[in-house]
């Protein structure tokens, strides 16, 4: 095993290799030190406090309901040592706890059989190196593995069923419980409330080891790693490091088509200008926040020839019922034409109307309301 290049393989690994070999190679083969970014960061505090819970309930041999007081003792340390800021996102991280106790519900110790427990995975000369976020006991035949993501996005059924980090932990549950005949994977959406569940089949986990290990076997044959620009550079913590990142900032493209009646280039320029403006947006949102926090300070900025200040902006609602009924006097459109072309539903208005009707109608109804007003 020494001979190998990685000591060892994992999912972060592999993924990141498939993602972007530049992104790989800076990071475990340079060892360049990362830079995660917010999202990467909150999520691992939201982790380390799920984790901390959990292992305290199977420590002191409890059964009940977990604590929301403990939750945010736990939330508070583990913010402080993030290094995270920002009350808005202070409070995002206090409302998915507070939702996951919740819905959580009882607990009872001698249900939970692991809270990140590591595994070792041998594929072909390979070790795979993993942690499994949780592992419940369901029936004398039965175990769910449950891994916690704080993403924005439900994942798709396809990227479910499909997901190589799920078929990894399946492969590592049934080695270290055996007796346990059938594996529940399921994904626990925290910003959602919802758990999407799947299951693997045997031709499926067999294809998942063969793609492990001939993934693998490319990670030690690679002699370049090329950057692969993708929606995601925005987010890499080695994106300071990356040249092709550095030209997307710039602006810079490969892809330009010539002729619009060949739609293959057609997809392959769009995609480029996709990706590009996802990376400058996000690098303009952080450049305007730099300027933002200068402004908290100074009344004005005169910068590069532009004038910078903050303004307090309102807008402006009109009524829904009168405004309908006299446009529809006014241009003889129907009711259902007119709030079809005017009418919306206001983020935040919705999330307090889904929080309060969650009071009655139970989390799980809720979370399952909720998931599919987000797919609208």
């Amino acid at each position: 095993m020494s001979a190998l290049r990685n000591e060892h393989l994992s999912y972060s690994r592999l993924s990141r290799f498939e993602a972007c070999p530049l992104s790989y190679r800076l990071h475990y083969l340079d060892k360049h030190t990362a830079e995660p970014g917010v999202p990467l960061s909150f999520g691992k505090a939201l982790h380390a406090v799920l984790e901390r819970l959990l292992q305290e309930v199977i420590d002191t041999e409890y059964a009940g309901a977990l604590s929301e007081e403990r939750a945010l003792q736990l939330y508070r340390e583990a913010w402080a040592a993030s290094g995270l800021s920002g009350l808005d996102l202070f409070q995002q991280g206090l409302g998915i706890l507070q939702d996951f106790v919740r819905q959580q519900g009882r607990v009872d110790s001698r249900d939970i059989l692991a809270v990140e427990k590591e595994f070792r995975l041998p594929v072909g000369p390979f070790t795979v190196l993993g942690f499994i976020d949780r592992v419940d006991w369901v029936d004398e035949e039965t175990i769910a593995v449950i891994d916690y993501k704080s993403n924005h996005q439900l994942f798709t059924r396809e990227e479910l069923d499909s997901s190589l980090q799920l078929s990894l932990y399946a492969l590592a549950a049934r080695r270290m419980w055996p007796w346990a005949k059938k594996v529940r994977l399921s994904m626990w959406m925290l910003r959602h409330g919802v758990r999407q569940e799947t299951t693997r089949t045997e031709e499926q986990l067999d294809a998942a080891l063969a793609y492990v290990e001939t993934l693998g076997q490319q990670m030690e044959k690679a002699e370049s790693f090329p950057a692969r620009l993708n929606p995601n550079c925005v987010y890499c913590d080695h994106r300071r490091n990356c040249p092709a990142y550095a030209q997307a900032l710039e602006g810079q493209r490969d892809v330009v088509c010539e002729d619009t009646s060949d739609l293959e280039s057609v997809a392959r320029e769009r995609q480029e200008v996709a990706h590009l403006a996802k990376i400058l947006g996000a690098r303009k949102a952080e450049l305007e926040g730099v300027l933002r926090a200068h402004l908290a300070e100074q009344v004005e900025l005169v910068l590069a020839g532009t004038r910078y200040r903050m303004f307090n902006t309102t807008s402006l609602d009109y009524p829904l019922e009168p405004t309908v009924a006299v446009l529809a006097r006014a241009t003889g459109l129907s009711r259902e034409e007119l709030m079809q072309r005017l009418a919306s539903v206001e983020k935040k208005a919705l999330d307090a109307l889904l929080k309060d009707a969650g009071k009655r109608l139970g989390s799980a109804r809720a979370a399952l309301l909720k998931a599919e007003l987000d797919s609208l």
